[in-house]
């Protein structure tokens, strides 16, 4: 299965968070996916993959750092991250990590897209 599987034509800039109607559509934005790889699948799902372990281990950074300047770090790494990949929930959810309550909904963003990664890249 190709991951690309819409068209990219009158997609936003890949550096602007979309407005939050598009973050509910899916958790990860495979057109955005698609333009951030040229298209190639193979690099689709490495970048993917990629992210699906980051994903992890940044999150645990979060919830176990002690000091919060790395906790900082960690957040801003994983933003970035998610916004290659057009995993917006996640990019919006790690803006909000300075509260207990947003590494809640972090973990359940990053649960979420790697849920939705796991199943594209199974059917690739």
């Amino acid at each position: 299965m190709e991951l690309m599987i819409e068209s990219f034509d009158a997609h936003e800039d890949t550096n602007a968070t979309p407005p939050a109607a598009r973050v509910s559509e899916r958790p990860v934005d495979l057109v955005h996916l698609a333009r951030y790889t040229l298209g190639d699948a193979g690099t689709e799902r490495e970048v993917l993959s990629l992210f699906a372990t980051q994903s992890q281990f940044l999150l645990q950074r979060l919830k176990t750092g002690t000091d919060q300047p790395s906790r900082q770090r960690a957040a801003q790494t994983l933003k970035a991250s998610a916004r290659g990949i057009g995993a917006w929930g996640v990019a919006m959810a790690a803006e909000q990590t300075h509260v207990l309550e947003g590494i809640q909904v972090l973990e359940r963003r990053i649960d979420e897209a790697n849920r939705f990664i796991g199943a594209l890249l199974a059917n690739a």
